[in-house]
């Protein structure tokens, strides 16, 4: 299926059209990142393969961008039970062996990561080939700074970053690469599609593709009350969908006309730049998505993981882009806090200059520009 593909006319005489393999999965904080470089490449079908993990999230995000897409088996190890340290092993195993026969058919000229434990076993098997790692976190996690052994090559979206790594040569900051479809929108667009008042405050709300419950939960038990100060753009995620759909009947027409809800959303440009104000975990897309828009945001970092999303939400507010609230905080303090700033123009007004000078709009082709550095250096050949 992989054969190596002659000499394309497009490129000089002697020089292939090169193979990127692009490994990542689990979080939209490293696919979609991962999905912008691509495109920004604009390379055809069959001189790219990307690699997710079986039945993982990114699946769908992929093939929708029509990339040819295959997936290994492959599980974290970091903080999980004996009962399952076995069998996540095995799965790593597996995932090696199967990397090995992908690298063996399609032949890359170079690799390209994300993160996450899916990345792992293909690092693992492509030792001794020329990679790149984007780190889209603040500080990375234990996966990725693994995979940062093997790398040839580390982009950075932030010089905050360069203390978590101990060979400086490896390292670019190239700053947090933005799908370019969310620079279509704006914020009368953006009012218009969901049907809101120009004249009214928004509060978009999200949660993931999966959907964060305790963020979902505290804004169902003030929604009635925010209602009458705002509107609401509710990214449930499909965990919670089923639940808060069937909530939300039971609001007046009302408080009706001010509330929409989806399980999710593939127009988030919309919901960006709808708000005047964010709620949301901490993810790497905080980093790039918010300072697009110039968004203030309230950041509830997910306290069941690693502290990734505590070092991305410090960041932001102690540069007083970004307010946080603990999780575990959310029941008492929510609907103060929203009500406070979302009231206080001149505080957002300050927050969202604040946001808007930390954003990177060249991103994408920054890190396609570094790839075509690593692939010039190594065979001659080009990404285009």
């Amino acid at each position: 299926m992989f054969r190596k593909r002659p000499l394309n006319k497009k490129h000089p005489k002697g020089v292939h059209a090169v193979r990127l393999l692009i490994c990542a999965g689990g979080t939209g904080g490293g696919v979609y990142p991962a999905i912008t470089v691509l495109k920004a490449l604009e390379l055809e079908k069959n001189q790219v393969l990307w690699v997710g993990g079986h039945g993982g999230m990114e699946e769908a995000l992929v093939t929708r961008n029509e990339v040819p897409y295959t997936s290994i088996s492959a599980a974290g190890v970091h903080g999980v039970g004996l009962a399952r340290l076995p069998i996540n092993i095995w799965k790593l195993i597996k995932g090696f062996f199967a990397s090995r026969k992908i690298l063996k058919q399609f032949k890359p000229d170079l690799l390209f990561f994300t993160g996450g434990y899916i990345a792992f076993p293909m690092a693992v098997a492509a030792i001794g080939r020329p990679s790149l790692l984007f780190v889209p976190d603040i500080e990375p996690g234990l996966a990725l700074k693994v995979l940062a052994r093997f790398a040839s090559r580390i982009a950075l979206i932030t010089d905050a970053s360069s203390q978590y790594f101990s060979n400086p040569s490896k390292l670019t900051v190239t700053g947090y690469p933005v799908r370019q479809e969310l620079k279509d929108w704006n914020r009368a667009k953006a009012l218009d599609k969901f049907g809101f008042d120009p004249n009214l405050p928004t509060l978009t709300v999200t949660g993931g593709s999966r959907g964060a419950r305790s963020i979902n939960t505290a804004i169902m038990n003030i929604l009635p009350r925010l209602l009458e100060k705002m509107q609401v753009i509710h990214l449930v995620g499909h965990l919670d969908w089923e639940v808060i759909d069937s909530q939300s009947r039971n609001l007046t027409n009302s408080q009706a006309k001010r509330y929409r809800a989806f399980p999710y959303l593939h127009e988030m440009g919309a919901a960006l730049a709808a708000a005047n104000l964010i709620l949301s975990r901490a993810g790497a897309s905080v980093l790039g998505d918010y300072p697009l828009f110039g968004l203030p945001a309230i950041l509830v970092p997910y306290p069941y993981a690693w502290r990734y999303q505590q070092i991305n939400a410090n960041y932001l507010a102690e540069r007083g882009a970004a307010v946080i609230v603990r999780d575990e905080d959310l029941e008492r303090d929510l609907f103060n806090q929203i009500v406070e700033l979302i009231s206080d123009s001149s505080k957002l007004s300050d927050m969202s200059r604040s946001m808007s000078a930390l954003a990177t709009p060249n991103s994408a082709a920054k890190i396609a520009a570094l790839m075509q550095e690593m692939i010039g250096t190594n065979n001659g050949g080009s990404l285009r």
